[in-house]
This record gives structure tokens, sequence and C-alpha cells, in this order.
């Protein structure tokens, strides 16, 4: 709930950029690790009103984390990409220390759909998917020729990918849990670096999820707080992840569009020739990354840095990108019907926590309203979690012994797991075959109790 003091203040800042304006409603619509977002809406003296966003800093976190750019640099950005032709936001006014409201700005309100299951499954949006990812193509390849100044690369910060590589890896070992996928894709993209690579400004969070469409296209690129120095090829690449195709697994491209698509748009508006190997590299690095930050993510609410129901959610995540590694790197037949075989003679645990999860659906979850009917469903799906963790984690187990037993021998499961990591990050693998295998049905079994049904799990 908004306090009196920040209302206040919005006030006043509202009341310094449009003398006589009155604040008539604010709604706060994200509150991600680093920054919020509101809707304001604004009356002028002549009692028209208007809608506004505002972004800033989440309290207390006025200084930009490692890898994000603080709002006030955000703000730059976008008046930088607008100048660029890029399809932006107007930023109308950065806050000031004066404000006490942060480090933060205040941009137009614009209307479109930003949801990306909507965006590729929503009739109304048939005839901009058309074109959509040609138009992502020109996009980037304009953010792509933006001529940062000196002060903006001054904080910007920049990396090289086996940098990038090491430093993703380096944060999932530090999470102390084994996880072999990551190790064994951490090897791969060592060992497959492109051969060269640019320096541009790249947006570094551009996928579905981050674009504004409406019926006409492309109406905004939003989220620009990851913005970096690097490889042009990034964004291509996390584009064309498969956690951003919501289900759309045959296109590639933002589950809308195709890779020729893609390529076409960036090469038509004067982007560099685009190297499939790389694009291919830094999908992988995108699954990769992906899933070492949902586990992080999950680690942050362990330690009560971000107390939300939506954090151990989202840690739950990483197994999906570790399937989408599997598919890129060692393709290969899984059973998924058998993943979600069920018990007949069910454990008391799993039917209280069915019933509860019952409940919850039918009773209570249509009763509300906005961010709390949003987060019960996050409470419904984790409960969904630990009913499959319950029904389906034994027979998991006793098959991924079985598969470690006949890779290194004697042991339990806990030491085997460890072993294979230690084995991976060395670069000493076992017999490849049965590792492959072992990978490919560790990690599909492992999101058959995460999220069943993602679309890496459906045969292609």
């Amino acid at each position: 709930m908004l306090d009196g003091e920040f209302n206040a203040q919005l006030g006043q800042f509202i009341g310094r950029i449009f003398p006589g304006a009155q604040v008539i409603d604010v709604q706060q619509l994200t509150a991600g690790a680093s920054q919020q977002t509101f809707r304001v809406s604004v009356r002028n003296r002549e009692g028209h009103e208007t809608n506004y966003a505002l972004r800033r800093a989440q309290p207390g976190l006025e200084r930009s984390t490692y890898g994000q750019v603080t709002p006030r640099v955000e703000a730059e950005l976008l008046e930088l990409a607008s100048s660029a032709h890029v399809p932006v936001p107007k930023v109308i006014e950065s806050l000031r220390s004066t404000d006490g409201l942060g480090d933060g700005y205040l941009m137009e309100w614009l209307q479109g759909e930003t949801m990306g299951q909507r965006i590729v499954k929503s009739p109304e949006l048939q005839i901009a998917r058309e074109n959509l990812a040609f138009e992502c193509g020109q996009a980037l390849a304009r953010i792509h020729a933006i001529e940062a100044p000196d002060r903006l690369r001054e904080v910007l910060h920049s990396v090289s990918p086996e940098d990038l590589v090491r430093e993703t890896w380096q944060a999932y070992i530090a999470l102390e849990t084994p996880q072999p996928m990551i190790d064994f894709t951490a090897q791969w993209l060592l060992s497959n670096l492109p051969s060269q690579s640019d320096i541009a400004l790249v947006h570094g969070d551009f996928r579905n999820g981050n674009l504004m469409v409406s019926e006409q296209g492309i109406k905004a690129v939003l989220d620009w707080e990851l913005c970096h120095l690097g490889d042009p090829m990034r964004d291509l690449g996390w584009l064309c992840v498969n956690s951003w195709r919501f289900g759309r697994r045959d296109l590639p491209v933002g589950g809308f569009g195709t890779v020729a698509e893609l390529v076409a748009g960036y090469e038509a508006e004067g982007g560099n020739c685009v190297d499939r190997d790389a694009l291919h590299f830094w999908e992988v690095f995108g699954s990769f990354w992906w899933s070492v930050t949902t586990l992080g993510m999950a680690k942050t609410w362990r330690t009560g840095e971000t107390p939300s129901v939506e954090r151990p959610v989202i840690g739950r995540r990483s197994s999906e990108a570790q399937m989408d590694c599997v598919h890129l790197l060692i393709p290969g037949d899984i059973d998924a019907a058998s993943l979600r075989r069920v018990e007949t003679d069910l454990p008391t645990s799993v039917e209280v926590v069915s019933s509860v999860r019952t409940h919850l659906t039918a009773s209570v979850l249509e009763s509300l309203e906005g961010a709390d009917k949003f987060l019960l469903r996050v409470a419904i799906n984790s409960l969904a979690i630990a009913e499959r963790e319950l029904q389906l984690t034994p027979a998991l187990e006793a098959e991924e012994f079985s598969r470690l037993l006949a890779l290194f021998g004697e042991g339990q499961l806990s030491e085997l797991r460890w072993k294979l990591v230690n084995a991976l990050r060395s670069g000493v693998f076992p017999d490849a075959s049965g590792l492959h295998k072992h990978l490919r049905l560790s990690v599909a079994g492992r999101l058959s109790v995460d999220q069943p049904t993602y679309s890496a799990l459906a045969p292609r």
C-alpha cells in the first residue's frame, strides 16, 4: 500500500512539472528486485485527465547493482533510442533529489499489449505477428547502431563473451547446488566462444515480454535496465530463447516468427551480417544464464532479501532453461509420458496438498482482484509443485541413482551428483553416450515436477 508521504511527494513532483495539475490516482504495477513502476493519473488545470508511467529505484536500492543501470541512466538511454527511431516511451522528466522520491523518471503512458502469452496467441494481433520478427530485427539494428556518449560508456557494464560465461558459471558455483546440466553447458560455451565479436550498445533484455505490441506492430521496447556494451548478437540470441516463446516452440523468435525473418529485418536495417553460429551460441548462453539467474532468485528468498511468494516458483524455472540447453546441445528421445505417471494410492501428504490447492482455486481465487489474485495464482502453482514433488520424486530419484551408479560405481545419491558435477567442472567427462542420456532424463524428470506443461517436454 502506498503511504501518505509518497503520495504527497508525488503530488508535489507533478505540480512542479505540470503547474496546477493534481494526482487523482496512482497504482503500483510492478515491484521488481531493483525498480518499481507506477501508473499515475493526472488532472490538469483545465480538467483533462492523462495517465503517465513513473519508474523509480526500489527505496534503499538507489545505487545500481552489478550489470544494471540506474533509472537516471535508463532515462538517458530511452532518449538516445528515441533519437535513433527505436519505438520507446517518451521521457517527460527525471526525478531530482529534492523531489524526495529517489532515482527515477516520468514517461508517457502507452496503450498496447505487453503480456507475452497474449502477444503469441491473441487473435487481434494475428496480422501484427506476421511482421513482428522482421520488426524486431529492425529495432535491434537501430539499437546496435547507437553511438553512446563517453559519459554513458563510463557507467555501462562491458564484458567479453568468455568473461560473461565465467561470471555466470561462478555465480552458479557460489550457490552450492549440484546441477550437472549447468556445468555441462558452461563447458560447451567455453569451448565454442564466438571467433570474433563486435562491441555495440546492447539492450540486454530484448524479448517477448519486454515489448509492447499493438495491431500495428511494435509500439515500444521496454525495460532498458540491463543495457550494456557487448556483442550485439547477444540480443538476437536472447530473443530466440525458448523461455520467451510462451509455448510456441515451433516459432523460435519470441513465439511469433522465424530466425530468417529476424535476420532479414536486422540486415535490411543496416545491421552487420548475422553469423548463425554466433546466434546459436548466444541462444545457448541465454538459457544457461536464465537457468542460473532463476536459482539466484530462489536464494534471495531464502535469505529474506526478497520475501515474495513468487521467488521460490521462479527458482523452479531453472529446470525449464536446463531442458532447453538439453535440446540445443544433446538432443535425443525422452519418454515424457512416463515422467508424469501417477500412483493410484496417493500418500496422505499429497492428498492434503491437493485438497488445499483445489479449495483455493475453486472458492477463493475468483473473489480476489489485481495483485492479490496474481499472488494467489503463484501460491496455487507452488502447491501444485509440492504435490508433484511428493508424488513423483521417489521414482525419479531411484532412476537417477541407477544411472549414476552405472557411470561412477558406488556412492550415495547426493555424493554421486557432486561427483558428476566435479567431473564436468574439471573437464574429465564420463562415457559420453551414458552422460548425455543421464542429463536428458534427469533434467526432464526435474522439469516434470517443476512445470510439466513447459513446451520443451513436448515431442517435436
